[in-house]
């Protein structure tokens, strides 16, 4: 295992500019999340540090190398692919022992570290068949094993898990938790799906626009967002955003005209300037909570009962859509007036670019 370091890496293809000035320091052991939508540049930023991709500017290091010169099979990584990339007229054991044999590994040696692999991903059974004779969950713990018999310094999976079925999809994602917690090595995993990034990370990178927005823990990233992008692309349902008309300082923190009511938050006032124009209040749903006290006044569009909590669309008193929760057994209608309570600790407030206040 080994830390990776990138420092100022920038990609580009002609005129157009994929990544720019990316900086991070993933940690050994670490289980890290590439998180952003379609071309933000995750898929590639893997390729890179694989060495499928060229850098154009900035340096690679995987422990104490600067790799971003050599091609990848001196890197000490294993890729595992979206489409399995598996070689049909070879078995499972032939597919998983083909890399180690081309680099003249000792048979014995092969034969162990494909043995376990196969007790490590219960694919034993499945060694003789070929591609065609297994589901998709088992061609990706194939793909998976045949990373595992290099034993490389980290593992790169761009997108595993996004050919597989719902079901099938929560499934593999707890048994990979379970293997990086058997193996340590570190790993990086490439989604746009934020409940895989989620559940499976030590740290999710966020990236948007070229750039990464923020690094951090899940809970982190979902408590704290660093932007209003962050906030927007991380939880379900999204994070309300509500125009903010007025600011006003209470007890040295920030109370928020917005939506048509008053909000006192746990924004100290110091961080946020009372007079700045652009600014939006974020608010999750979780903290928006159908109360007949509530500052917050508007008539239901959409109520969506999911069994353990019902989501409440409404539009509230200055045009604004919001979505709140109320509990699971609610008899609210669409039409009805409503009134919600803001949970003042979760609120959000981000300015005319989007940035966070955080009162550091």
């Amino acid at each position: 295992m080994a830390d990776i370091v990138l420092r100022d890496v920038s990609k580009s293809y002609g005129a157009v500019q994929v990544l720019d000035g990316v900086n991070m320091h993933i940690r050994s052991g670490e289980f890290i999340v590439f998180l952003g939508p379609s071309g933000c540049g995750k898929s590639t930023l893997l390729r890179m540090i694989a060495g499928l991709e060229a850098v154009n500017s900035g340096e690679i290091h995987i422990g104490e190398r600067r790799v971003d010169q050599l091609p990848p099979n001196q890197r000490g990584v294993a890729m595992v692919f979206q489409n399995y990339a598996l070689y049909p007229h070879m078995s499972v054991r032939q597919n998983m022992s083909f890399g180690l044999e081309n680099v003249g590994t000792d048979k014995a040696e092969i034969a162990r570290r494909v043995e376990d692999a196969a007790r490590m991903l219960e694919i034993g059974p499945l060694l003789d068949r070929r591609p065609a004779q297994l589901s998709g969950g088992q061609r990706q713990r194939v793909a998976i094993g045949r990373a595992i018999v290099r034993e490389p310094e980290a593992f790169l999976l761009d997108e595993p898990l996004s050919n597989l079925d719902a079901g099938l999809r929560v499934r593999t994602r707890v048994e990979l938790a379970q293997l990086h917690q058997r193996i340590g090595t570190t790993m990086i995993f490439v989604t746009h799906d934020q409940t895989e990034a989620m559940t499976l990370a030590s740290r999710i990178v966020v990236l948007n626009n070229r750039r990464v927005e923020q690094i951090g823990t899940p809970m982190e990233v979902y408590s704290r967002p660093a932007s209003r992008f962050v906030a927007a692309f991380v939880g379900s349902p999204a994070m309300n955003f509500l125009p903010v008309t007025g600011l006003s300082e209470e007890g040295g923190l920030v109370r928020v005209e917005a939506g048509g009511g008053s909000i006192a938050t746990t924004i100290p006032a110091a961080t946020a300037p009372l007079m700045a124009e652009g600014l939006t209040l974020g608010v999750r749903p979780q903290a928006l909570r159908v109360d007949g006290n509530g500052t917050l006044k508007g008539r239901i569009a959409l109520v969506e009962r999911l069994g353990d909590r019902t989501l409440v669309h409404a539009t509230l008193a200055d045009g604004t859509l919001a979505i709140g929760e109320d509990a699971d057994k609610s008899t609210l209608e669409a039409g009805q007036d409503i009134a919600f309570a803001v949970d003042g600790a979760a609120a959000h407030l981000f300015d005319a670019e989007g940035a966070a206040y955080h009162g550091e």
